[in-house]
């Protein structure tokens, strides 16, 4: 398992485990807010944050990280590639490598909560609304 850098040619495939990764852990998310979400990733997430994929020696995508401004944009893990260690490696790189020391995380994924919270980082403040304006409250935690 490696990371490395992501580009335009696996935004569909990273889309794709977005996909997938929502599905299994967003149990608050609609259909109609997933396909809400798609189009913005794709065209507007992936190209404004420093991506890195971790993937298998086969090359399919097990995961990603984005980053931007020291702020974890992104962090998705294929379900069938949970409980690997991929998150850790993947956050581990963006601390080290990218330098990101914050996160904003839904509040009813308690997954991902409890995630961010076993690796350091803490909640220091709480949104009623995404940044779409969406009533999924949101974490902002930093290490």
């Amino acid at each position: 398992m490696k990371i490395v850098d992501a580009h335009p040619a696996d935004y569909q495939e990273m889309l794709a485990v977005w996909e997938n990764s929502v599905r299994a852990t967003h149990d608050f998310i609609t259909e109609q807010d997933i396909e809400f979400f798609k189009p913005i990733i794709l065209r507007q997430a992936f190209p404004n944050v420093c991506l890195r994929k971790s993937q298998d020696d086969d090359g399919t995508i097990l995961g990603f990280v984005g980053v931007a401004d020291n702020k974890i944009e992104m962090l998705f893990i294929l379900n069938e590639a949970r409980g690997q260690g991929i998150g850790k490696l993947l956050l581990n790189f963006a601390i080290e490598q990218l330098g990101a020391s914050k996160v904003d995380v839904n509040e009813q994924n308690p997954l991902a909560v409890g995630f961010y919270q076993h690796m350091g980082f803490s909640v220091k403040s709480r949104s009623p609304l995404d940044d779409m304006g969406k009533p999924f409250p949101i974490l902002h935690m930093s290490l």
